[in-house]
């Protein structure tokens, strides 16, 4: 039965290799493994004397580097001239992955411990908000030609009608001059009908929409103008009638 054992600084067999690598403030890649080895053997030692079992692991590290020191006092020249590789390479490289890894773990570990620490808002149900499907408009190619035009048609219309309305004047007006330039702006009119805020000033308030309502039902009492609204609050649609007896140009 193997144990884990951790001491102050150092957990199982390649952690305390690192501590006394570090300790003695050596290079990974030129680890001096008769001095390292002697080191570690006398922790093994320490543990025994404080009655610590030692695991399998430990003991199996410690016969590697015994096994390694012994290879280095070995020459490592071959008979055909060739230089054997450096017998420590294998345990830099163990040594290297395991600090590696270890660093790795520390941070997944401090990452937990925050997490922990933040509170996450629960789950929401956005069916309600998402059942509805999306609504497409199927139109072929001549209908939508057809409507971009009468689009730009309407928009150029809209702006000859707000360039008439700015030469109206900003001045306050009276219901008479106020029907005269209702009268003008009608005129200009080719489609027929307009709407009632076609008629108003840019700038007027809600003294031009009062004044150029009643003009409007003055005109209309005296049938110089034709006036429609589809419904309760909908535009209100203006154009001329024809003209009226009495009224004056």
């Amino acid at each position: 039965m193997s144990y884990k054992v951790r001491l102050n600084n150092f957990e199982g067999p390649f952690d305390l290799l690192v501590y006394l690598i570090e300790q003695a403030e050596m290079n990974i890649y030129d680890i001096r493994v008769s001095e390292i080895t002697a080191q570690y053997l006398d922790y093994i030692e320490h543990m025994r004397g404080r009655n610590i079992p030692v695991g399998a692991d430990f003991l199996v590290l410690a016969a590697t580097l015994i096994e390694l020191k012994s290879r280095m006092l070995l020459p490592r020249i071959k008979t055909d001239g060739e230089v054997e590789e450096d017998p420590r390479t294998d345990l830099t490289r163990k040594l290297i992955e395991y600090t590696l890894f270890k660093k790795r773990a520390a941070l997944l570990e401090a990452q937990i411990e925050a997490g922990a620490l933040r509170l996450t808002k629960p789950k929401e149900d956005l069916s309600l908000f998402t059942g509805e499907p999306d609504e497409y408009l199927i139109m072929d190619q001549e209908k939508f030609i057809a409507a971009f035009k009468a689009f730009i048609y309407r928009k150029k219309k809209d702006e000859e009608l707000l360039q008439i309305r700015g030469g109206i004047g900003r001045e306050r007006m009276s219901v008479a001059s106020k029907k005269s330039a209702i009268r003008k702006l009608l005129k200009k009119v080719k489609d027929g009908y307009t709407s009632f805020k076609n008629l108003l000033l840019p700038d007027g308030g809600r003294y031009d929409k009062v004044v150029t309502f009643v003009s409007l039902l003055e005109m209309a009492r005296a049938n110089f103008v034709s006036v429609r609204q589809a419904g309760n609050f909908t535009d209100i649609e203006v154009a001329l009638s024809g003209k009226p007896k009495g009224e004056h140009e």
